[in-house]
This record gives C-alpha cells, structure tokens and sequence, in this order.
C-alpha cells in the first residue's frame, strides 16, 4: 500500500481522491489552509493519517508545508490538487508580488516539488483551459498585461503541465504526470459545470497509486483515465526551462538535480 500527500484536501476533489484511496487501504495526509479547515478535513476523512497546515499562496507559507510534510517521513506519491479558479476580477498580488492566481497554482507546486523529499509519483493537476493558453513567460506575472482573470488560470494550467513535464525529463526515476478532472460542480467549477463529478477524482488518485501498466508512465497527460494530447507548448523543454528558471529566480529554490546527475 502506498503512502499519499494530498495538497489542497479539506474538501472537493483533492478530500475525495483521499477518501477513494483510504477506502483502497492506503495511507492518506491530507492539506489545508487553516485550522478550521483542517479540522473539517478530519472530520471528512478521520482516517488520515494526518491533516498538514499551511497556506501555500506565500513563498514562507508553501516553505513550511513542505517542511511539515517532510518531519512526517517520505511519501509514495505527492498529488498537487491545490489550487484557484478564474474568476477573481482583477491582478491580487501577494505579499511576494505575484499573483494570486500563479502563486498557488504554480509557485506552491514547484515549490513543493523543489523542497519536498522525492516522492515516487507526482500528480499535478491542470485544465482543460490550459488547452486554449499561451505560455506568455515574458509576462506570466501580468505585469504588461492588463488582467484577463480565466486567461491567468489558463495560463496558470499550462505551467502546470510544463512542470510536470520538465520533472519527467529531469527526474527520470520518478513517474510525474498531468491531468484535467474535467469541468465539474465545485466550489472552483461552480454548480453550472457539467462534467461527471463522479469521475472527477479518479485519475489523481489511480495515476498516484495504480500498480496498471497505463499508470505507471511518466510525461503523459490524461482525462478520465485515458491519455489526452496536452497543448503542444507544454511538450517544448525549451519552455519547460524557462519556467522553471523563472520560478527560480522568483522564489530562491532551485529544482535539485536528479540522483546521482
């Protein structure tokens, strides 16, 4: 059984992929932002393992949760579930000068990715949105840019699917993967959605612990259990580069070299 770091999992899809897996007999942490939402995760899923706080929307904040999740021992597989949707009206910016939107749906993962110790698996979650997005690296902070809310997540989406990517290139030993849940009735999705809920979970947590030989892979990208073609920006390493020297340059951490490269 596979032991499993769920960011961003008091509730929606993140809680029930961990429920799935517990079900499953697997080991499950979860994350959430605050106490109040921790306690509601382990009153959603009292047998977790362990419910990690932390707001991942700050460098310091995504610094200490991984310091959290690392004092609890190595984890099979880490799913990076956290994240924000595309309605937030105008550039917020954090305390770090990013935006809020890339903070969490990128910053937090990279930085996580960099700080954590080396999982077997990683799951990054992304969008369909991403699909329709350019990477825009020159001004992926919205700096020159007046702000476009759902094409800052868009874009945010695709650097998702760049790191993971770049992550399989660059750690060859690790499965790292990408997917979209599909557009489903979420707090972030909103109750219009029309995609399967029910269908939603699955492929985090079957790519995070499935021993089948469709799991098993690394630099895909998938919907509903079936391999997807991802935007063609997110297969350039050109690219994969520049974001990561970007997140780099921002947040002071480096993704570490492969074992023994």
């Amino acid at each position: 059984m596979s032991r499993v770091f769920i960011t961003g999992s008091s509730e929606g899809l993140g809680l029930k992929a961990g429920q799935l897996m517990a079900e499953q007999g697997h080991r499950i942490v979860l994350h959430a932002r605050n106490a109040a939402r921790a306690q509601d995760a382990r009153r959603a899923l009292p047998a977790a393992e362990a419910v990690v706080e932390g707001d991942v929307s700050t460098i310091s904040g995504a610094r200490r949760v991984a310091e959290q999740a690392n004092g609890l021992g190595r984890f099979d597989a880490v799913i990076h579930n956290a994240g924000i949707g595309y309605r937030e009206p105008r550039r917020i910016e954090t305390e770090d000068g990013l935006p809020h939107v890339f903070a969490i749906n990128v910053m937090a993962p990279y930085l996580l990715t960099a700080l954590m110790e080396r999982p077997d698996r990683l799951v990054y979650l992304s969008s369909g949105m991403h699909h329709h997005a350019g990477a825009n690296l020159d001004d992926a902070l919205w700096v020159k840019r007046s702000w476009e809310g759902s094409t800052a997540y868009a874009e945010s989406k695709l650097y998702d699917v760049l790191l993971a990517f770049a992550v399989a290139r660059l750690w060859p030993g690790i499965l790292s993967n990408a997917l979209e849940p599909g557009w489903v009735p979420t707090r972030m999705g909103g109750a219009g959605a029309p995609d399967d809920i029910d269908q939603a979970h699955l492929t985090q947590a079957w790519l995070a612990v499935s021993e089948d030989a469709g799991a098993r892979v690394s630099g895909r990208y998938f919907y509903h259990l079936r391999r997807r073609a991802p935007n063609p920006q997110a297969l350039d390493p050109a690219l994969q580069d520049e974001l990561l020297s970007l997140c780099r340059a921002l947040s002071g951490v480096a993704l570490p070299a492969a074992p023994g490269g």
